[in-house]
């Protein structure tokens, strides 16, 4: 288990977050969302996404994720290609 673990993780670099975000989505629902997105659940993407999300740990593609904040606000986070920074921004701001 410690191997797949391993093997499915990867660096989130420096931690955005845009005003849009900041003003929308509750710091815990952040937090509990990177965390998600950290351990590769990628939320509520669809199935093609999520697969897409998979190929990109292996081949070094960006990464997105879709969760819905306590107040039912929908929030992205994305990781770049080369993981020097991750994103959490609401869809409208991208």
């Amino acid at each position: 288990m410690t191997e797949l673990k391993s093997k499915r993780s990867f660096s989130l670099g420096r931690l955005y977050m845009t005003r849009g975000a900041m003003d929308c989505v509750s710091a815990m629902d952040v937090w509990h969302a990177v965390v998600r997105h950290a351990e590769c659940d990628w939320g509520e993407v669809g199935e093609e996404d999520w697969q897409f999300n998979d190929a990109a740990l292996e081949d070094d593609g960006r990464l997105l994720s879709v969760y819905r904040a306590s107040n039912a606000k929908r929030f992205w986070i994305i990781t770049e290609w080369d993981r020097s920074a991750t994103t959490v921004l609401l869809p409208e701001e991208y």
